[in-house]
This record gives C-alpha cells, sequence and structure tokens, in this order.
C-alpha cells in the first residue's frame, strides 16, 4: 500500500466515524425529545372498589437528617388499604349484632339444686325500640335473658314471643341500640352471589365473621319434629354453634337471612361433610318478627289432634290402608278436629288437595291454611276412605 493510499483509508475511516457519531447524537436528541413530551409515567394502579392509600418513607439506615439528601436515602414503600365490599357491609352491621344468653332453670334433684345453665347465640337488633330477632332453640327453655353487645356491654332483656315452627324469636332490651339493621329481599337471591355471616361461634369469639357465597336457595329440611322448614337459604359461609339467630348479609350490608343450623354429617355414619349452613330467608323473618312484637305469638292454623306419623315401613309392618299420613291418636274436646267428627285410630292422608307423603308433611300441609279457614280431609276409618269438612281455629 502506497503512502497516498493510507492517507485515503485513515480518511475514509474518520469520515465514517463522525457520520456515526452525528447520527447517535441526533437519534439520542429526538428520543430526549419525544420522552420529554411525554407524562412522567405513574405506578401501576388496580381498580377496587372504595381504594384509600397511604405512602410511608423509611429513612434508610446510616443517613441522618444532616446529611445531604440523595435519590437513594429514601426508601418509599406503598401501602394501600383496600376497603371491599365486604369490610364495609360488616362495619355497617357488625354493631347491630349481639350474644345472646339464655339461662336456664335451676333444676331439683336428689343431690340437690343443679344450675340449668347458660346456652349461647345470635342475634340482631331490628329496632330502635330494641327489638332483638334470634332463634327460638337460642333461647327454648330459658327463664331469664341478657345480649352482650360488640363493644362487651350486657343489657338484660325480656322475651317478647317466639315461633317454634319458623325457629325464631324476639327479644328486647331498654336501652337504645347502638345500630340497627336493614332487611333486603331474599326472594331474588341467585346461587353464587357472595354472602356474609356474623355471630358469636361458641359464644366466646363474638362478632366472627365468615364469608361465602349462595349455594342454593328454595331448600326444605327435616326440623325431628314432625315437620319440614321450609324455603330455606343454603350456603357456604361458615356457621358454627352460637352462631345461629345471626344474620346472613349480602354485600350491601343488608340481612338476607337468619343463620339457624348446620349438617355436619350425611346418610353414612362415617360422612362428615362441611360448608352446608341454612338460614331463615328474610321474607319469613321479617312477617314471623311483626306478628311476634305485635301479639308475642303467631297465629298458625289449629286443628286439635295428637298424632303419630305413617311412612312405608311403619305402614307394613302394621298392615295399614295407607303408606303416608298421621295416625291419630288423641282427639282434643271442644276442637274443630272432634267438631268435625275426626276419631282416634283415623289416618288422615290428604289436607285439602295436598296429599301427605315425605316431601308434605301434615303439619306444613296445615300450615298452608289460615286460622279461620274451612279445609277438607281425607282419612282412613278403619278400611273406608272418607272425606270430612273443618273449620280451623288458632293457636293463640
Amino acid at each position: 500500500m502506497t503512502g497516498r493510499q493510507f492517507l485515503y483509508l485513515i480518511l475514509l475511516l474518520v469520515v465514517a466515524a463522525g457520520a456515526g457519531l452525528v447520527g447517535a447524537v441526533g437519534g439520542g436528541s429526538i428520543v430526549y425529545q419525544y420522552m420529554k413530551s411525554q407524562p412522567t409515567p405513574a405506578a401501576l394502579v388496580i381498580t377496587q372498589p372504595a381504594v384509600r392509600a397511604t405512602s410511608i418513607a423509611t429513612t434508610l439506615p446510616g443517613v441522618t437528617a444532616s446529611d445531604p439528601v440523595q435519590p437513594q436515602s429514601k426508601l418509599v414503600v406503598s401501602q394501600t388499604q383496600i376497603e371491599t365490599s365486604i369490610t364495609q357491609a360488616v362495619e355497617k352491621v357488625g354493631p347491630a349484632v349481639v350474644t345472646v344468653l339464655a339461662k336456664n332453670p335451676s333444676q331439683r334433684t336428689r343431690f340437690g339444686v343443679v344450675s340449668g345453665g347458660v346456652s349461647s347465640g345470635s342475634g340482631v337488633f331490628i329496632s330502635t325500640d330494641g327489638y332483638v330477632l334470634t332463634n327460638n332453640h337460642v333461647i327454648d327453655g330459658a327463664d331469664s335473658y341478657s345480649v352482650v353487645l360488640a363493644n362487651g356491654n350486657e343489657i338484660t332483656a325480656k322475651l317478647i314471643g317466639a315461633d317454634p315452627y319458623s325457629d325464631l324469636a324476639v327479644l328486647k332490651v331498654d336501652d337504645t341500640p347502638p345500630a340497627v339493621v336493614q332487611f333486603g329481599s331474599s326472594d331474588l337471591l341467585k346461587p353464587g352471589e357472595t354472602v356474609i355471616a356474623i355471630g358469636s361461634p361458641l359464644g366466646d369469639f363474638k362478632n366472627t365473621v365468615t364469608a361465602g357465597v349462595i349455594s342454593a336457595v328454595g331448600r326444605s329440611l327435616d326440623s325431628g319434629n314432625g315437620f319440614l322448614m321450609e324455603n330455606m337459604i343454603q350456603t357456604d359461609a361458615a356457621i358454627n354453634q352460637g352462631n345461629s339467630g345471626g344474620p346472613l348479609v349480602n354485600l350491601a350490608g343488608e340481612v338476607i337471612g337468619i343463620n339457624t343450623l348446620i349438617v355436619r354429617g350425611g346418610s353414612g355414619a362415617s360422612t362428615v361433610v362441611e360448608g352446608l349452613g341454612f338460614s331463615i330467608p328474610a321474607s319469613t323473618a321479617q312477617v314471623v318478627a311483626e306478628q311476634l312484637i305485635q301479639d308475642g305469638a303467631v297465629a298458625r292454623p289449629y286443628l286439635g289432634i295428637r298424632y303419630q306419623s305413617i311412612d312405608p315401613q311403619i305402614a307394613t309392618v302394621y298392615r295399614l290402608p295407607a303408606q303416608w299420613g298421621v295416625y291419630v291418636t288423641q282427639v282434643d274436646a271442644g276442637s274443630p278436629a272432634a267438631n268435625a267428627g275426626i276419631q282416634e285410630e283415623d289416618i288422615i292422608v290428604q289436607v285439602g288437595d295436598v296429599v301427605l307423603d315425605g316431601d308434605h308433611p301434615y303439619m306444613n300441609a296445615l300450615f298452608d291454611y289460615k286460622p279461620g279457614d274451612k279445609v277438607t280431609l281425607a282419612l282412613y276409618r278403619g278400611s273406608d276412605r272418607i272425606q270430612v269438612a273443618v273449620n280451623l281455629e288458632s293457636t293463640k
């Protein structure tokens, strides 16, 4: 290579380097101007209901207030407190929920007087007048009552009325309640809706909150007393002993049910299940509560018989003419049944249009009517099937 060719090569390299430098500077300038024109990037925002955020500045170790402030001198941690619909509903309803204490009467035995003990459940204020709605089985058999507020204060209460068939009861305190619940509609509930149960499991864990969903509606459960509890709400929100009488709440903070029972085991002796809780719908609770407050009892139709339920197994053993029904063991004197000519050993198999069977017990069929209604009963007297007309009266 000649000296002249070497100089041309050097010149070519210088020109190429200069062009690259100019391009880099120009490109960087364009990028800088573009970035300068854009808004400052913000933190990632996740939209949630009612979000309230606060920032906490934490000074790094070794940095004092007198030190020059450097970009790395503080670590800023963003702590977000999310007020979800559940917490808002609990804040609304929680103060109105109480623990119900029912003291059972002492009993005299051959070993002396034995204390009846205290049973506990839950309840909820439904009126500014101090009325508390709870379950009948929470207060059944007790002779004195009190309620414990969410803040721990205990207040003496008195029984206004109870209805064993709906398993509801109303107590009253003389003090002004700290809060009162609002009932929501239980007629439009759908499986999958989020619900909240509030109560005092075991009587010790006051105002415990659990959440779940509506598992099903319109359930029927055997009460164990000859009738079905109908139109029940099924939920998987955890309900335990002591939650009875507490509210089942929707996300609007409205009471849509009164928690009443749980199912722990299935048909098999070794079957154990969880998440089977049941609540009385608000539509029923409101009507019953109003009658208890007004009259101290719920008007139910009265026939005036004592009876033994019949199922196919009993019918087969005793060779009865009907597979389902009720066997009349006693007729109350002067009762509607006596006036209609119903006799002992009659077997009632139909009430009005309802044929009695496993899904339609006698009591539920009877409760489709009101006091004062006239209803036709179909029954067997011996092997003869006959019909009688009965004018129902009130249990009150």
